[in-house]
């Protein structure tokens, strides 16, 4: 699909990347303001493909934070150990530290983002979960490190008739502390942990601006189920958490330096895969602020 970008003359284009979701744009320069029939083509196509591929935008930092903040208010995470120092908006999804030296596996920093490859949705945990997320591909990877998407929505569509009946109408914790617990990361301080309290949002929602209902789990921070035993609502997120891994509902996104991918967080979970942490491997992330509680489906 073209579109006509009046303010550079050339014309934005969409290509779909995989029958589920996902799609390539070109004809745009993310290091300038977007005119207001660009950024009202992307976001239709953002609503329509759930994530989108901009290949070649070599971005600063405040570059790739004034295109996010074209979409919204910006997060702040609450670790020190994970925000970059120069820009603190700037999430850094990284094995190499702020003055560029490659960290150990043992790190805390990259434990943590190690955890990252279990599917997950940014920011679940938050009161207001986030809307979207916008990584730069910076330093990428030979092998291993590619970004798996899954479609919610059809997830939703696909929950056998005895699960929905199961999850309707039910919260699932979400918990940032719960990552503790599945790897010997470093503890959180009292800080971090008055930071970011439990919270409950509901197993099935429906999407602000599209009205589509989805799944909504995040099992890296998911560890309770209203009304369940601990070990059946551990069972039944990790069987959530399958149906969602099917090939059909997945767009695996392979990186080049100085991708951009953006991806709307209230329909979607994300996984990485497994790479070598020999390899340098750099990933800053601007993540959008939700628009509101998380609305029931």
């Amino acid at each position: 699909m073209s579109i006509a970008n009046d303010r550079t003359g050339s014309e934005l284009n969409i290509r779909p990347l995989h029958p589920a979701l996902g799609a390539e744009v070109s004809g745009v320069d993310l290091a300038r303001p977007l005119a207001p029939e660009t950024f009202k083509a992307l976001h239709q196509a953002w609503m329509d493909y759930l994530v989108l591929v901009f290949p070649g935008q070599a971005l600063s930092d405040a570059q790739q934070i004034a295109f996010a903040r074209q979409f919204g208010a910006l997060e702040v995470h609450h670790q020190d150990i994970i925000k970059s120092r120069a820009a603190p908006e700037i999430f850094r999804v990284s094995n190499v530290d702020d003055d560029g030296n490659l960290m150990t596996a043992a790190h805390p920093s990259v434990a943590q983002i190690s955890l990252a490859q279990r599917w997950h949705t940014d920011s679940s945990y938050r009161p207001v979960p986030s809307m979207g997320s916008i990584l730069h591909g910076i330093e990428v990877t030979r092998e291993g490190g590619e970004t798996w998407f899954s479609n919610m929505y059809k997830v939703h569509d696909a929950l056998p008739a005895a699960t929905r009946q199961q999850i309707e109408g039910r919260k699932a914790r979400h918990d940032f502390a719960h990552l503790t617990t599945l790897a010997p990361i470093k503890p959180l301080t009292e800080a971090e942990r008055q930071a970011m309290p439990p919270v409950w949002q509901p197993m099935l929602r429906r999407h602000p601006v599209t009205g589509r209902k989805s799944l909504f789990i995040s099992p890296i921070y998911n560890d309770a189920i209203e009304g369940m035993a601990a070990d059946d609502a551990v069972a039944l997120v990790a069987e959530l958490a399958e149906l969602a891994g099917r090939d059909e509902f997945i767009y695996r996104h392979r990186w080049s330096a100085d991708d951009i991918v953006m991806w709307d967080n209230r329909c979607t979970m994300h996984q990485v895969t497994p790479y070598d942490l020999a390899q340098r491997r750099v990933m800053h992330r601007a993540t959008i602020i939700g628009d509101g509680p998380v609305i029931a489906g």
